[in-house]
């Protein structure tokens, strides 16, 4: 028996199937002019947007374990593209910020992003797009009420 919760999943799916396939990043980190290991964008994009945060946060966030993530992360800073703090309250706990560099590679990737949205989105009303902007914000609000960690999604930095 078939439930409308189906066609959901079956889209969030196919939506995370296209956020997670190595050849779109790839294509991506083209379009944007950036020349940076595949596997380090998910990891700098999401240092950029959940600063500061720690690298056992990020694990999480990305689904990678906590080793491969930490090595991944010295690379970013071996580029200059990621700089480590001390967190108020614990001096154990090293949170991760994007560089001055970080911050450039940042904002060339939303320019390639806004330009490939409005490219799929060209023939969206405005009001189209903020409706989906809305409901896509609940969903995921909705979806983290509960979840041990879970962060809503926040504005980007422009």
């Amino acid at each position: 028996m078939k439930d409308w919760s189906d066609d959901i999943h079956a889209v969030l799916l196919q939506l995370h199937g296209y956020m997670n396939r190595p050849d779109l990043d790839q294509a991506f980190l083209g379009r944007a002019g950036v020349k940076l290991d595949r596997a380090l964008f998910p990891l700098l994009t999401r240092i950029g947007r959940s600063h500061p945060i720690s690298v056992v946060e990020l694990a999480s966030l990305v689904g990678r374990g906590h080793s491969t993530v930490s090595r991944q992360v010295a690379k970013l800073e071996a580029l200059g593209l990621v700089e480590r703090q001390v967190a108020k309250g614990d001096q154990r706990v090293r949170l991760l910020e994007p560089s001055t560099a970080g911050w450039k590679m940042l904002d060339r990737f939303a320019v390639a992003r806004r330009t490939f949205l409005s490219e799929r989105l060209g023939g969206w009303t405005d009001e189209e797009r903020s409706t989906l902007l809305t409901l896509l914000t609940r969903l995921s609000a909705t979806i983290a009420t509960d979840l041990p960690e879970a962060r809503p999604a926040e504005p980007q930095r422009s």
